[in-house]
């Protein structure tokens, strides 16, 4: 991702400092020293991004973490030291410090639901619903809070839902296809109703099935039928409050936007060491 990285600061430090920070500009460009205090629980996500924002400006400045990505760390508690001209760090501070709030924010929240469901055999998947540019950061975060990757994008993975089927005619047909044209590509089926479920598990070359919004009846039904045949995944109307209930229906996976697109940054502030 390190390419990719640097294109994605450049981008974002590009949109905030513009033609130069005009405000900083008025500093006594001196040594100084700063730390980052997380206000809440967390766990932490993006320090290379955190570090490149900085770095990308002055090769020099030194930045000390006391933890690592993937790490808990609790309110209050100082996350790294940062040392540097005075410039360099009050310019890169706010850029540096939303890519650390919002990729904390989805680890955090992943590992929140990871451990609602610990006890059961599913995993936690997330989606394409990331922030535009964050795709491949996202799901590293997702990762870092104990999650696992769906398809990165729509260059990796065959998944037929029901606009795909109808533009072919059938799922056979669609399935026959992908198959022939992609033979080493996964493929991920979508069904809405248990009679859809039934056609797919007659289908051979599936990876998995997706079940959309079935209710925790219909799923319980669905692993019943599918068992020994195919995985099955859960999504849609899935959250912290009912997710143990689907969990513990028996299925294997369990996909949430929300990891990605409904998140609440995490609480974290810079503040010169005195």
């Amino acid at each position: 991702m390190n390419n990719d990285m640097k294109k994605i600061v450049k981008l974002a430090m590009s949109e905030d400092v513009g033609d130069g920070d005009l405000t900083s500009s008025l500093l006594e460009n001196k040594m100084i020293e700063a730390e980052i205090v997380c206000r809440e629980k967390a766990v932490i996500c993006g320090i290379e991004f955190f570090n490149l924002c900085f770095l990308s400006i002055d090769s020099k400045t030194q930045i000390n973490w006391n933890v690592e990505d993937g790490s808990m760390v609790n309110s209050g508690e100082i996350i790294c030291r940062i040392s540097g001209l005075a410039k360099t760090i009050v310019t890169a501070e706010r850029v540096a410090l939303n890519f650390l709030q919002i990729l904390s924010a989805t680890s955090t929240k992943t590992a929140e639901l990871v451990d609602l469901i610990a006890d059961t055999k599913a995993k936690l998947l997330d989606t394409r619903k990331t922030i535009p540019g964050l795709r491949k950061a996202q799901k590293y975060a997702v990762q870092c809070g104990g999650g696992v990757n769906h398809r990165m994008g729509l260059y990796d993975c065959i998944m037929l839902k029901e606009n795909h089927i109808l533009s072919v005619g059938s799922l056979e047909t669609s399935i026959k296809n992908a198959v022939s044209e992609f033979p080493e590509i996964p493929i991920i089926v979508e069904v809405e109703s248990m009679d859809e479920l039934r056609s797919a598990l007659a289908i051979k070359d599936i990876t998995r099935i997706l079940c959309d919004n079935f209710s925790l009846e219909e799923l319980l039904e669905a692993v019943n039928i599918s068992r020994g045949v195919y995985p099955l995944e859960a999504s849609g109307g899935i959250n912290e409050n009912n997710i143990k209930k689907y969990a513990e229906t028996g299925v294997d996976y369990i996909s949430i936007g929300s990891l990605t697109k409904d998140i609440r940054s995490i609480d974290l502030s810079l503040r010169f060491s005195s």
